[in-house]
C-alpha cells in the first residue's frame, strides 16, 4: 500500500482537548488535521474551570492564564460547602498559589477560550481544522488509519447526497466527546459506576452587581442542592439538582429558569440568561483507550461529576501525555510500543479524580432531609478539629507506565518555582524550557553521566541543569528555594521530569542517576542505540 498520508495525525473533535492536542503535535513539526462535524463553533459555555496543572500545560501553546481575556481567577474565597443553615461543612483551597507555579483554580468562558486555541492553530502551517466533516467510518491497516466522512452542514440529518471524503493518517485520536463515534467504532466499552444525577445548568451574564455569597460554593440543601460558581470573565453559573419526580422538560424552560434564579435576586433586569440545559452528571470510563493506531481522549474516554472541577482537566492531561509519546514515535525515535502506556497511566489517574468527584458528589446530592441532617452532623463534628486551613485539592498519581514506582516522588506531579537562568528570572518552564528535564541539586548531571546516558538525553531533547541557592555556582538559581525544599524532603539529589511535568524518577547519587536513565531508554522503547567511542 502507498505510504502517502494526508496527515501524520487526524483528530476527531475540535473542542479544547482535540485542538490542544493538535497544537502540541504541530509545535513539534507534525502535520495534523482536526475534523469537526459541526460547521460552526458552538457559541455556548460548557466547561468553565481548570486547575494549576492545566494552567502550566497551556503555557506550551503560549496561553498565559494570568493575562488572557478568556480566563479569570479569584483570590477572595476558598471553595465552600455549606448546609441549609449556612454552616460550613467543608472548605477546599481554590484561592491560593500552588507549587506548580500557578494559582490553584482558574475560570474561563469556553467559546472565547476555544476561539483563542483555534486562532493559535491558524498560525501553524502544519495544523488545519476542517469543519462540517462528519466521520462515519474508520478502517485500519498495519501502517495507517483511514477515516470516511461526509461533508455536511447538519450532521444530525441523514442525507445520501452529502459529498463523501476520506482521510488517511498514521494515527487517529477520538476527542469527540461523551457520545464519541470513534469510541463506538472501535468497540471500546465504557464502565459505568451507576452514579448519575440530572442537574439544571444556567449560565448568566450579569448586567448589574449580584449577591451570590462566596465566589464559588455548594449549597447542600436537601430541598434543592445548588452550585454557584463563576462562569468565566463577566459571567456566573447556577446549577440546580433535579429532584426525584421532576419533569426535566418543564425544568429546562426559560420561564422556569428565571423562577429558579429569582430567590437569588437574579432577574431579567439584572442579567442575561445565556444558556439553560439539563446535564446528567455521570461517573464512567473506558477500560481500553487504544485499538491499533486509534486512541480516545477527553470525554470520549472518561466522564466525572463536576464537583471537583476536574472534568476538562483530565482531558487536557490526556492531550499532553499522548502528544509527547506520539512525538517520539512519529520522529522514529521510539517504537510504537511506547503508546501502550498512555492508556495505563491516564486511565488510573482519571479514575482517582472520578472517585474524588464522586466523594464530593455524595456530599451534596442528598435530597432526603434526614440523610442530610446526618451528613451535616458528621461533617460539622469533623470540622471541630479543623485548623483553619482549607483542605488541599486532590492530586493524583499516574497509573503504571514510564516512571519508577520504587523511586521517591516517582509518578507525582513535579513542582515549579521561580528561578534565574541566563540573565532571566521567572517560572522554570519559561526561562529554562519545557520538555524532559534533569535537574541536580548543586550538581550538573551532564558532568557525571557517560556517553550512553548523554545519548539518551540528547535523543529525547532533555534539558540538563544544576540548581541551587548559591549564585554563581549553579546553572539555575533557586530564587525561592522551592527545589531545595522539595528534593531535600524526598532525600534525593537528582530529579528527572517528563514533558507533562510528572516525575519519571529521582536519584540519591550519580550511580543511581545513571541507572535511571539507562532504564528510561528501555521504558521509552528507544530504537537507536548509543554510539560509544
Amino acid at each position: 500500500m502507498s505510504q502517502t498520508f494526508d496527515a501524520d495525525v487526524a483528530i476527531v473533535g475540535a473542542g479544547p482537548i482535540g485542538t490542544l492536542l493538535g497544537l502540541l503535535l504541530g509545535q513539534k513539526g507534525h502535520t495534523v488535521t482536526i475534523l469537526e462535524k459541526w460547521p460552526t463553533a458552538f457559541a455556548r459555555s460548557r466547561a468553565c474551570t481548570f486547575d494549576h496543572e492545566i494552567a502550566r500545560i497551556l503555557g506550551y501553546v503560549g496561553v498565559d492564564s494570568e493575562n488572557d481575556s478568556s480566563i479569570e481567577y479569584h483570590t477572595k474565597d476558598p471553595y465552600s460547602w455549606r448546609n441549609a443553615k449556612g454552616e460550613t461543612l467543608m472548605e477546599i483551597d481554590w484561592s491560593s498559589m500552588s507549587d506548580s507555579g500557578w494559582r490553584t483554580r482558574y475560570w474561563f468562558y469556553q467559546p472565547d477560550f476555544e476561539k483563542r486555541l483555534h486562532g493559535i492553530a491558524d498560525t501553524m502551517e502544519g495544523v488545519s481544522i476542517r469543519r462540517g466533516w462528519h466521520v462515519v467510518g474508520i478502517e485500519q491497516d498495519e501502517d495507517s488509519v483511514t477515516l470516511h466522512g461526509e461533508l455536511t452542514s447538519n450532521p444530525e440529518v441523514e442525507n445520501p447526497d452529502n459529498p463523501k471524503e476520506q482521510l488517511r493518517a498514521r494515527y487517529v485520536i477520538g476527542a469527540d466527546g461523551a457520545n464519541s463515534f470513534v469510541r463506538q467504532a472501535l468497540n471500546l466499552e465504557m464502565n459505568d459506576l451507576g452514579f448519575f444525577f440530572d442537574w439544571l445548568v444556567l449560565d448568566v451574564q450579569p448586567t448589574q452587581e449580584l449577591e451570590h455569597g462566596p465566589v464559588h460554593w455548594q449549597l447542600c440543601d436537601p430541598k434543592r442542592p445548588t452550585t454557584i460558581v463563576p462562569g468565566g470573565p463577566g459571567r456566573r453559573r447556577w446549577e440546580f439538582m433535579a429532584l426525584p419526580g421532576e419533569d426535566l422538560q418543564e425544568m429546562v424552560t426559560e420561564d422556569n429558569a428565571w423562577k429558579m434564579l429569582e430567590p437569588w435576586g437574579v432577574t431579567p433586569e439584572k442579567a442575561i440568561l445565556e444558556r439553560t440545559t439539563i446535564y446528567r452528571f455521570q461517573a464512567r470510563w473506558a477500560e481500553e483507550w487504544r485499538r491499533g493506531r486509534a486512541f480516545i481522549a477527553g470525554d470520549a474516554a472518561h466522564l466525572m461529576p463536576p464537583f471537583a472541577g476536574e472534568g476538562m482537566c483530565a482531558g487536557v492531561r490526556d492531550a499532553l501525555n499522548l502528544s509527547w509519546r506520539l512525538d517520539l514515535v512519529l520522529k522514529g525515535k521510539a517504537d510504537d510500543k511506547l503508546l501502550d502506556t498512555y492508556e495505563q497511566e491516564r486511565r488510573d489517574h482519571a479514575r482517582d479524580y472520578i472517585d474524588f468527584s464522586m466523594e464530593l458528589g455524595r456530599v451534596i446530592c442528598i435530597p432526603d432531609e434526614e440523610a442530610a441532617a446526618e451528613r451535616d452532623a458528621r461533617m460539622i463534628d469533623e470540622m471541630k478539629n479543623w485548623d483553619g486551613v482549607p483542605r488541599n485539592a486532590d492530586v493524583a498519581q499516574l497509573g503504571p507506565g514510564v516512571w519508577q514506582a520504587d523511586s521517591p516522588l516517582g509518578g507525582d506531579l513535579g513542582k515549579q518555582g521561580i528561578v534565574q537562568y541566563q540573565g532571566r528570572t521567572g517560572r522554570f518552564d519559561d526561562v529554562v524550557g519545557r520538555g524532559w528535564s534533569v535537574i541536580g541539586m548543586n550538581s550538573r548531571p551532564v558532568d557525571v553521566l557517560d556517553e550512553r546516558q548523554l545519548f539518551v538525553l540528547d535523543t529525547i531533547g532533555a534539558h540538563s541543569v544544576s540548581i541551587g541557592s548559591e549564585s554563581g555556582t549553579v546553572d539555575v538559581l533557586d530564587k525561592d528555594r522551592l527545589y531545595e525544599r522539595w528534593l531535600t524532603e524526598a532525600g534525593v539529589k537528582y530529579a528527572i521530569l517528563r514533558p507533562d511535568f510528572y516525575v519519571y524518577a529521582t536519584a540519591r547519587d550519580e550511580r543511581e542517576l545513571a541507572q535511571r536513565i539507562d532504564e528510561l531508554a528501555q521504558l521509552l522503547h528507544l530504537v537507536e542505540a548509543p554510539v560509544l567511542s
